[in-house]
């Protein structure tokens, strides 16, 4: 009897607590319909464009210990570039390894070799050893016409995520990117697309799916995305590569100066720069620039714009010769002795 009961007594507090309950039966599913205009558009340019996105993965050779040395992997992204089997990436991603693989597609991976670094501009192209089927370029745009406020678009594998698609603006433009100790990047693309580690070499992509920029920086203390990324213009990606395949190097614009140390002229608190030689037969000799003269101390010409935009040091000067480009004229605001002038000389490339 009491049995009889607390079976009673459980059933009703199991019943209560609706574990005795029936099943429903599951909720119908409520339709989506069509993806609004601007969600379709975004779908059609992910799916066009992420076939032609490069998972990079790459090994170095790098010293463990005093005795040992071990063998380091990274990822990176890039683009294909051509039907050719030219992979567009950043100089960093591939800089100094021994070994490159590039996946197009899941499941299939490509051997490839280095074949040209411009590590200035902080590009690089290697090349597919085995030619895929259906290879498909990246379409180019320009950078020329960007306005800050359209919508662009990242494709990378961050973190090694393939194929992540990120959207942002345009939040600046004409930014100056470091990439050695003594050039720079002129007119680079800010962004707050998500970019973070892996998503170097990766494309830009504009709202008609056209290639704008390379990422390639993140300006971030932990390393992580806070809505500060940049990109390397198309219209400087356009001019670098096709050399870098032809030739294996880019053309670095140069007038035929030795400037000072920027560490040097920047303590003595000089904005420009200042030659410390001028080489013979050069345009920059031809147009009559002098020199600093150790013995008296006279500063000579200190360059302090070019095409009336400011010099500030060494990188933003060569920055702007890239801007004006080999084989022009670039307008040189100049002073000397405290009077400005100004000189006009052609740029050259410093490898010929």
């Amino acid at each position: 009897m009491i049995h009889r009961k607390l079976a009673v007594l459980g059933a009703g507090l199991l019943a209560s607590l609706g574990v005795l309950a029936q099943p429903s039966e599951p909720r119908a599913i409520s339709p989506r319909g069509a993806l609004l205009p601007t969600e379709q558009s975004v779908v059609r340019l992910f799916e066009n464009a992420a076939p032609s996105v490069a998972y990079i993965t790459t090994e170095r050779i790098e010293q463990t210990t005093f005795f040992t040395v071990g063998v380091a992997k990274n990822t990176g992204s890039g683009f294909v570039w051509d039907s050719q089997g030219h992979i567009v990436t950043n100089f960093h991603v591939v800089e100094g390894v021994r070994d490159v693989k590039v996946q197009l597609d899941a499941g299939k991976t490509y051997a490839a070799r280095v074949i040209g670094v411009a590590p200035d501009y902080d590009l690089a192209v290697v090349k597919l050893t085995q030619l895929p089927p259906g290879l498909r370029p990246l379409p180019l745009g320009t950078s020329a016409d960007l306005r800050i406020g359209q919508s662009v678009y990242a494709i990378g594998n961050p973190y090694g995520l393939m194929r992540t698609l990120t959207s942002g603006l345009v939040s600046a433009l004409d930014r100056h990117l470091p990439t050695t100790d003594v050039r720079e990047i002129g007119g680079a693309i800010q962004t707050d697309a998500a970019i973070n580690p892996g998503n170097s070499g990766g494309p830009l992509l504009d709202s008609a799916g056209r290639l704008v920029g390379v990422t390639t920086a993140i300006r971030s203390p932990s390393g992580g995305s806070t809505g500060v990324g940049l990109a390397i213009p198309a219209d400087l990606v356009n001019r670098v590569v096709p050399q870098l395949i032809a030739h294996g190097r880019a053309q670095q614009p140069t007038i035929g100066i030795v400037p000072i140390d920027p560490d040097l002229v920047a303590r003595a608190g000089i904005t420009g720069v200042v030659i410390a030689d001028v080489i013979r037969n050069s345009p920059a000799a031809a147009a009559g620039l002098k020199p600093y003269n150790r013995r008296n101390q006279d500063l000579g010409d200190v360059i302090t714009a070019v095409n009336g935009r400011p010099i500030e040091s060494l990188p933003t000067l060569g920055a702007e010769l890239d801007r004006v480009g080999v084989g022009e004229v670039a307008d040189l605001t100049v002073v000397r002795d405290g009077k400005e002038r100004r000189v006009k000389v052609r740029v050259i490339d410093a490898n010929r």
